[in-house]
């Protein structure tokens, strides 16, 4: 019979109340018997039919999602690192040092501009051996037969990134004195942002939690590309580096049972624990690396531990009664916090001094050899092994958890302290700690410069530096601004079927005029392929069903079953090849998968083009964080609010109506958002998006809302494209006579700023202009850049609004009505030509459900209201007589004393 491991030892030895030892020692020589000879999956297929047999006879034998609180990779199965170890913890230490010195000396020189502009310095002091060991073994940069793999950094980390660019001359001196500084373009910026540096970084992350659900998705997306033959993403993985105070954020794990549903091999989690978030423990009283192995481990994800560093090995092997173990697992994470905050001697006592065998165990150390004794995420060996482990698993995505001191290296000012990731200057002490500890080669003399350090190019520490990059194609961090491939978007006339007046007694929703001209999109030969259609379970209610037979719902498994409606046109249908991202009820899903098609021309090198479509309620109000960092990355793509406006979804409720989105959608400066009202404009404004994010690839995305009213289509007028696109256009003039007015809307209460036209005419003899405006958004933004223009250059021309020179040659008050908040067209105010009244209706307030005629009374935007609004304006310049408006509001029947909308 075989000698038992270390490990089966321990548990031996530790199960002080076993009835029969005799028979336990039977049972685990006999596994270790199992173990020597067939090796480890057969042993792990015995234990899980033993247990499954017991389960079966009616024992309870609970389920553990943990393991032990040691290395899941034993010491005498570590890859070995192929490395120069030494040369590697010298440009570790240089780097350290840089960092170090960027982020205190940006808060040191500038005292006199009102303020520190911070920085961290601990986040990286835990990362760092991670860093490099990533940077020199692991992440392939894009090049010839391998596209790159992709790197999610912990945000708080960036100058540690910073560190090693300057160091690989990518970062110069000047850029590393401008951190944080970067109005004047010569700095660098806080974070990892990819519009501030476009060709440095890939992806936002310091929002916290976004980084680890984009990632998921991204890694999904690359399997999604490889599946349909767009491109080969077979050697690609993703890196994600989050912090374990990060993972509380439910967005870290809200998709975690995803990457592991869908076998998602190229994802690594790294998550660096340094059991301290920003203000003190993650878990003081519990273990956050045992709480998230469960978390993953029952999501189904392959958990590698890497707790203990090499020093500890010598004592791991001698704990043959399971004593250290056992102190190991019962000691709680503030515990282990506090240990790092002080010293050798305070572990001995606190920690060894648990059980009289530890300390006879360390007897022989020195306070000084204690407090040397490691942790995982500090030993480069033990990263290298561990990082090796997760990128040839295959099957499952993996997950690192990793040991680490947060601070480490930092000295008295933070080192394993609850300030330290507040920590943005050293005191010169600890300068000089921090020197002496790592071999920084920087004399006394020049201490308190706190000077950068790099070596000379000719060093074996440069040329090292530069050879472990170039055999990995390589420098990253590295972000595309242009994919190489170009498309020609088809002709507007390619969407006729949405631009021609709708046949007598037909009637549609611009929803139907989005899908049909996505229909005929999907049939171009060329751009066809390249669009991805998303959606979030709501197909039948956007009248997408169609698509499923079309192009099939990507699914790496396949359609494994018969679906209930087989026998019907448009079924269920599921492929390994499908082309629609069906997320399920998962609003931030769909805009992660959005993002990661939208940005495919920078990480992928191919041109996507995203139509993630969604109940307009449950966009940038759900989903707005992930939208700033979609614009962040410079994504490119359409957003489809569906069922838009406070009064048209009008069953549903409070929570299902939306009236604020495009305010939200305008706070976003590259999103270009639309509120159509009719077919011909959606087909305009869609066509145009394609124009702009795919021939031309400009950096912006598009938002438009649509309806779920049908009615007639008037169809495209010549020559009103442009107008269209700016923001407003002459729908229907009114007759030439005063008193007259204008009449502004969009979306589905235009239609009633036409029956109020109307109205205005038969019952008070009122011409109206009726003014369709798509966005007053974009009508704002241009007003605004010309009060800016104006500003400074006064000696100039003066350049006049969009909104002023449409309105210009057409006298009267001017009435804005939409089914969005006051706001919304409030924006325009300041461009109406001046001496011209104008008011606004809008929805502001808590939706509820009734009928459409119903809502539009209560939120006072209905066509008498806006019949009452446009008698008021002329009234008030002298038009009409004022009575005319207490006559129109008794004729029209409107209470007058209701409460306010507002608040009701």
């Amino acid at each position: 019979m075989s000698a038992l491991p270390d490990s089966l030892h321990a548990f031996a030895g530790a199960a002080a109340n076993d009835a029969d030892a005799q028979e336990t020692r039977e049972w685990l020589d006999a596994l270790a018997a199992v173990i020597q000879s067939e090796g480890g999956e057969r042993a792990h297929f015995l234990l899980e039919q033993l247990i499954d047999e017991a389960r079966q006879a009616g024992i309870d034998v609970p389920f553990s999602a943990t393991t032990a609180y040691v290395n899941t990779i034993p010491a005498d199965q570590e890859e070995r690192s192929p490395g120069n170890i030494e040369i590697e913890e010298r440009l570790r230490s240089y780097m350290r040092w840089n960092a170090m010195a960027m982020v205190v000396k940006a808060n040191r020189l500038h005292p006199a501009d009102g303020g520190d502009l911070g920085g961290h310095i601990s986040s990286f002091a835990s990362l760092a051996t991670m860093f490099g060991t990533g940077f020199n073994h692991f992440w392939h940069a894009d090049a010839e037969g391998h596209g790159g793999d992709l790197l999610y950094i912990q945000g708080h980390s960036a100058p540690g990134v910073y560190a090693r660019a300057y160091l690989e001359g990518r970062i110069s001196e000047e850029q590393m004195l401008n951190f944080r500084q970067e109005v004047d373009g010569k700095g660098i910026s806080s974070y990892p942002h990819p519009k501030l540096m476009p060709e440095f970084w890939q992806f936002p992350t310091v929002s916290m939690g976004l980084g680890p659900l984009m990632a998921i998705y991204q890694a999904r997306f690359l399997k999604y590309l490889h599946a349909r033959g767009i491109a080969d993403t077979s050697k690609r993985k993703v890196w994600v580096f989050c912090g374990d105070g990060e993972m509380d954020e439910p967005e870290s794990l809200g998709a975690i049972g995803l990457a592991a549903r869908e076998k998602l091999d190229n994802l690594v989690f790294v998550i660096n624990c340094n059991l301290q978030r920003l203000d003190g423990p993650v878990r003081g009283n519990g273990k956050i690396i045992q709480e998230l192995e469960g978390e993953f481990r029952g999501s189904g994800w392959n958990v590698l531990k890497l707790i203990w560093g090499g020093y500890w090995d010598p004592l791991l092997a001698r704990d043959r009664e399971g004593i250290l173990r056992k102190v190991m697992m019962d000691t709680v994470d503030g515990d282990y916090q506090a240990f790092k905050a002080n010293d050798g001697a305070f572990v001995r006592k606190n920690f060894f001094g648990r059980h009289p065998k530890l300390l006879e165990m360390v007897a022989k150390m020195s306070d000084e050899d204690i407090w040397r004794l490691n942790r995982g995420g500090h030993d480069p060996q033990k990263v290298y092994a561990a990082f090796h482990r997760a990128q040839h698993h295959q099957g499952q995505p993996t997950v690192l958890l990793v040991k680490t001191v947060k601070g480490f290296g930092m000295g008295k000012s933070g080192e394993g302290k609850n300030t330290a990731h507040q920590t943005k200057k050293l005191i010169d002490e600890d300068v000089r700690t921090f020197r002496d500890r790592f071999n920084i080669p920087i004399p006394d003399d020049r201490l308190a410069d706190i000077p950068f350090y790099k070596p000379a190019d000719d060093t074996p520490e440069m040329k090292y530096l530069h050879e472990r990059r170039a055999a990995l194609g390589g420098y990253l961090p590295k972000r595309r601004t242009r994919a190489e491939e170009s498309f020609t978007v088809p002709s507007l006339e390619t969407f006729k079927a949405v631009l021609e007046p709708t046949a007598e007694g037909r009637e549609i929703s611009t929803t139907q005029a989005y899908v049909r001209f996505l229909t005929q999109l999907l049939r171009d030969q060329a751009l066809g392929p390249r669009v991805v259609p998303i959606l979030v379970d709501e197909a039948r209610t956007f009248g997408m069903e169609g698509l499923f037979r079309q192009v099939g719902i990507y699914n790496p498994a396949g359609q494994q079953y018969t679906p209930v409606d087989k026998d019907q046109v448009m079924y269920y249908r599921e492929d390994k090849a499908g082309q629609i991202l069906q997320e399920g009820i998962n609003e931030a899903g769909g805009m992660s998968s959005w993002i990661a098609a939208a940005t495919s021309y920078s990480t992928n090198n191919r041109i996507m083009v995203p139509f993630y479509v969604y109940y307009s309620m449950f966009g940038f109000q759900r989903i707005g964080d992930l939208a700033w960092a979609a614009g962040d990355m410079q994504a490119r793509g359409f957003l489809l609010g569906g069922t838009s406006g406070r009064t048209t979804l009008n069953g549903e409720g409070l929570q299902h109506e939306d009236g604020h989105s495009h305010i939200l959608a305008g706070t976003i400066p590259n999103c270009i958002s639309y509120d159509p009202s009719f077919a011909h404009e959606v087909g305009v404004i869609l066509h145009h998006g394609l124009k702009r994010m795919v021939e031309k690839q400009d950096n912006v995305f598009f938002y438009l809302t649509l309806l779920n009213e049908n009615y007639a289509q008037p169809g495209l007028r010549a020559g009103t494209e442009d107008e269209i696109i700016k923001g407003m256009y002459l729908l229907e003039e009114g007759a030439k006579k005063t008193p007259r007015v204008n009449l502004l809307g969009s979306g589905t209460i235009l239609r009633e700023s036409q029956a109020a036209k109307a109205l205005l005419e038969a019952d008070w003899g009122v011409a109206a202009n009726v003014w369709s405006c798509p966005s007053f958004n974009e009508l704002a933004r241009d007003g605004q850049d010309c009060e800016r223009w104006n500003l400074l250059h006064p000696t100039a021309e003066a350049r006049v609004p969009f909104v002023t020179r449409q309105l210009a040659a057409h006298a009267g008050p001017v009435i804005a009505s939409t089914d969005y908040m006051k706001n919304y067209a409030e924006q325009i105010r300041a461009f109406i030509p001046a001496g011209r009244c104008y008011k606004v209706l809008g929805t502001d307030g808590f939706g509820r459900s009734d009928f459409r005629s119903r809502l539009r009374e209560h939120f006072e935007v209905n066509r008498h209201y806006i019949v009452v609004a446009a008698l008021k304006a002329l009234a008030d310049e002298g038009s009409v007589p004022v009575a005319k408006v207490a006559e129109a509001i008794a004729r029209y029947g409107i209470q007058a004393d209701k409460p306010n909308p507002l608040y009701a």
